[in-house]
């Protein structure tokens, strides 16, 4: 019960239904925040319990100053958690085993049960191994569940030993794209109270529900777990970007353009860890699904959420997706009654703003390695031959471009670095492949598969290349992974799918696939001639995520497009095509075909999206959601309030995070004699620190399964195997393409060891067991967005259990920062202006941090001091932001922290 010390409790009469709600009128100054901040106003006036939710906390946030740095902390308590299975899998296993500690610390496991609803979809595990066939999907579906049998019977338990707990089975969607298509509220009403359904997720776009209006954000899977059991997020109040648009898209351009657009804009402008905010007339010219696509990119520029308010547009979504009429009438009826309904013409109260028109976006593609990195479609094959240079060895010792005399011609007479290799397919046929080759097309991710109009315009440029003679080109791997069964429902009423099959976009699954890493092995003869030969081979896809070495191992650049130019790119086979001005293609009359030739008009897309997709697709696709076909209903389930775990299993194991825990938390110590288990460059990506991609077999994750009779075709990947730690830890910063700065001329996961003589090479895991045998910390130096990337629990869980007490960055992305103390890892910034390299950081040095124990007096240093056996010396920030973070610290991490608490209560 809300203490209600603003009189804010009233009834809001809709149709035959009454609800209670909490009034924002009466904050003062309520009126004039944005519209992200009246959610979470309305969260304190409902959660006000006169401790850890206060009159003061209310006050605060009616008074907000926009132009001040924050400062004031808040409890937001989120109204429900949803979950992935990658992140969702560790997430139970967790609350199992601390089901078990709570027993053995004499308290009663019942405790560890969701207060909240928790929903879980199964989208992370499929895997694109079989591609351009009819039958691709039932074969990749077959393979899931023969790889993910134990994990699938966890999670089915989970279900059934957990209440408020539920798990979407496979072959559904893309959890993203089923939130805004049924899960997702946009007002929840629970025990006769209505009020903004809000969530946070354990992937990082959960933004996505943005575009509904539904605040939420992404947290690491350890941040999940707590607010599951009833702990609110601890959280500064943000600043607000207010980012308006004016305008309407051009004919030609895409969603995708567009959010590609805005997501170099703001990484440009700085918004991390602020919420962004859409408004303006251009926001009702901007359809739901344009706006989840914005949404779902937050993570992208890196800001908190991304949000847009509540109109007309949402409701008619809400209808055309299957909600109820009595649902659609609350929407409408709570956010004009609690000032949440947009006003085009309005000017919130933001912290910063922006501006676009969107008229002046144009076609864009982003690479090849990070989404922000856009680049003007017309200028991208030029951009290419520029950017190949970085992953082809054209220049020797001397400075002179050269290739081995085996590989000319070296150069093609255009300047691009060129080693072209014949490639025989199975058929006996040959084909030549070179660097630029787009080796991967992929239809896929949330971002894209959930809007209609991208998806149509895709499969009609399917169509009218079929109709021209055109297809795929032999090497490319082509895939299909829509987010919902509704996306085929409607090519296939629209008699679109043949096409889409006859340029080899056949289904292969309902799923994340390529944008999580899981494209599968390409064809075997194109994998042989890329790493025989060392090309600089491509992905193109439609996804949100492009980072180094997470599509596929042998592919070294990655591009995002529209779908439509995903199919365009399958047709013309490389980067070095000029789609823009180039032939695609030669039809049946010897004519060269342009993309401007398959192109459709914006007409002819509306009229499929009009005509193919009604209210019937959605009621049918999730009349039934939770129940799954009779391949999982058909999995044994183990049945009782703890789990019996297999010794056995390579997939789900008992982790040790409790192991010796006592009631009282040990004082937190200063640190001293550390060493450096990474020094690393900016931008390095929780994808770096913890892939979630293919797990190789001379590898300690693949050693490890081999030892414990895995066959290597049945080792699947890193995120499907989040459930057994000791896979997890051995993958930590073992990504493909990381670089160790204290083992130059390395890539992978290798560190130096100086517990050995010579301190030689060797496997990070490796290096850290001894280190941990000789009771030395240690310590990861790294630079600029530190952590940024998916919200991987395993990135702050794989860090800690290798044994670092501390990471010393000059930034970080939010969600890492924050996992990192959750596993009571202690995160540190160089001054501002500083860095390892400027202050001669080798690695080589021997660390100690003194001023951590002020902690143990109730506050938080500010800074600490870092001295090392060379003679540096500087004082650290402490990126200890919130109270609430610091009490995680002193407990050693959330999980303690909440486990401690509810034992207590």
């Amino acid at each position: 019960m809300s203490a209600n010390s603003f009189d804010a409790r009233s009834t809001l009469q809709v149709g035959d239904e009454s609800y209670e709600i909490f009034r924002l009128d009466k904050v003062e100054g309520s009126a004039r925040l944005p519209y992200s901040l009246k959610v979470l106003l309305e969260n304190l006036l409902r959660t006000e319990d006169g401790a850890n939710i206060t009159a003061d906390h209310i006050r605060a946030l009616g008074g907000w100053d926009s132009q001040a740095k924050p400062s004031q902390e808040i409890q937001f308590t989120p109204a429900r958690v949803i979950m992935q299975d990658f992140t969702g899998v560790p997430c139970v296993v967790d609350l199992a085993t601390m089901r078990e500690a709570v027993k053995e610390l004499g308290g009663d496991p019942a405790k560890i049960n969701p207060l909240a609803p928790a929903e879980l979809v199964i989208d992370h595990s499929v895997i694109a191994d079989k591609f351009g066939t009819n039958d691709a999907f039932a074969q990749n579906v077959e393979l899931e569940y023969g790889r993910n049998k134990e994990r699938y019977q966890f999670l089915r338990w989970g279900q059934t030993a957990f209440d408020e707990f539920k798990v979407v089975p496979p072959g559904t969607g893309i959890v993203h794209q089923v939130n805004i298509e049924h899960l997702a509220r946009t007002v929840m009403v629970r025990g006769g109270q209505a009020y903004p359904d809000t969530l946070v997720g354990t992937d990082s776009h959960t933004t996505m529900v943005n575009g509904l209006g539904v605040l939420g954000w992404g947290v690491g899977g350890i941040e999940a777990e707590a607010a599951m059991l009833g702990q609110p997020v601890s959280m500064l109040i943000p600043r607000v970007v207010g980012f308006k648009l004016t305008g309407q898209l051009q004919p030609g351009t895409t969603a995708t353009d567009l959010v590609l657009t805005i997501t170099e804009m703001l990484r440009k402008h700085g918004v991390v860890g602020k919420f962004v905010e859409f408004y303006g007339e251009g926001v009702a010219a901007t359809s739901l699904a344009n706006r989840a696509t914005i949404g779902n990119m937050s993570p992208e520029f890196g800001s908190t959420a991304a949000i847009f308010p509540i109109d007309d547009e949402t409701l008619n979504y809400l209808r055309l997706t299957g909600r109820s009429q009595q649902q659609v009438a609350l929407v409408e009826a709570y956010a004009k009654e609690q000032g949440l309904w947009l006003d085009p013409q309005a000017e919130p109260d933001f912290s910063e703003k922006l501006e676009l028109d969107l008229s002046t976006v144009v076609p864009s593609i982003a690479g090849p390695k990070r989404p922000q990195d856009r680049i003007v479609l017309a200028n991208a094959a030029e951009q290419f031959k520029l950017d190949v240079r970085n992953y082809v060895d054209t220049v020797d010792e001397a400075g002179v471009e050269s290739f081995p005399a085996s590989d000319a011609p070296a150069v093609h007479p255009n300047g691009t670095p060129s080693n072209p290799v014949t490639v025989t397919a199975p058929d006996g046929s040959t084909y030549e492949i070179d660097h630029g080759a787009v080796t991967v097309a992929a239809i896929t991710s949330c971002t894209n598969t959930s809007n209609p109009y991208v998806m149509v315009a895709a499969a009609l440029v399917a169509k009218k290349a079929v109709e021209k003679g055109l297809t795929r080109k032999p090497w490319v791997k082509t895939t299909l992974a829509p987010g919902s069964k509704v996306v085929t429902d409607y090519f296939d009423k629209a008699g679109l799918t043949p096409y889409l099959d006859k340029v080899g976009f056949n289904l292969v699954g309902y799923g994340c696939t390529t944008c999580i890493g899981n494209s599968g092995p390409l064809p075997e003869e194109v994998s042989k001639a890329v790493n025989d030969h060392d090309l600089a081979v491509t992905s193109v896809l439609s996804g949100n995520r492009n980072f180094e070495g997470r599509i596929n191992p042998d592919v070294k650049m990655n591009y995002l497009a529209s779908p439509p130019l995903v199919v365009a790119y399958a047709i013309a086979g490389s980067m070095k095509v000029d789609i823009t001005k180039d032939a695609l293609g030669i039809d049946q009359d010897g004519n060269p075909v342009h993309l401007r030739d398959i192109w459709p008009s914006e007409a002819e897309v509306n009229d499929v999206v009009a005509n193919a997709i009604g209210e019937d697709m959605f009621s049918k696709s999730y009349s039934d959601v939770f129940a799954g076909d009779l391949q999982w209903q058909s999995l044994p389930v183990p049945t009782g309030n703890t789990f019996e775990w297999d010794a056995e299993s390579t997939y789900v194991r008992k982790p040790p995070y409790f192991e010796g825990m006592g009631m009282d938390p040990e004082p937190v110590s200063d640190i001293s004699g550390a060493r450096v288990l990474a020094k690393l460059g900016d931008s390095v990506t929780t994808d770096h620190i913890s892939p979630a991609g293919a797990i190789k077999a001379d590898t300690p994750a693949g050693k490890y399964l081999t030892e414990h009779g895995v066959e290597r075709r049945d080792f699947n990947s890193y995120g499907s195997r989040r459930g057994n730690h000791e896979v997890m830890i051995r993958g930590t910063f073992a990504n493909i393409r990381l670089r160790n700065q204290i083992a130059p001329g390395t890539e992978g996961g290798y560190t130096r060891d100086f517990t050995q003589e010579g301190a030689p090479v060797a496997f990070i895991y490796d290096a850290s067991r001894n280190y941990i045998e000789q009771g030395i910390p240690l310590v990861v130096l790294a630079g600029k967005e530190y952590g940024s990337g998916s919200s991987r629990d395993w990135a702050a869980k794989g860090t800690a259990l290798l044994g670092v007490k501390a990471v010393i960055a000059e930034s970080y992305e939010r969600i890492h920062r924050s996992n990192l103390i959750g596993m009571g890892v202690l995160p540190l910034q160089f001054p501002e202006g500083a860095s390892a390299a400027a202050l001669g950081l080798t690695g080589e040095e021997t660390f100690s941090f003194t001023g951590v124990e002020e902690l143990n007096n109730g506050t938080t240093p500010s800074t600490v001091k870092v001295t090392t056996d060379t003679g540096v010396e500087f004082d650290a920030v402490v990126r200890i932001d919130t109270p609430g973070e610091a009490d995680y610290y002193r407990n050693g991490g959330i999980m303690q922290f909440v486990l401690r608490s509810l034992i207590r209560k």
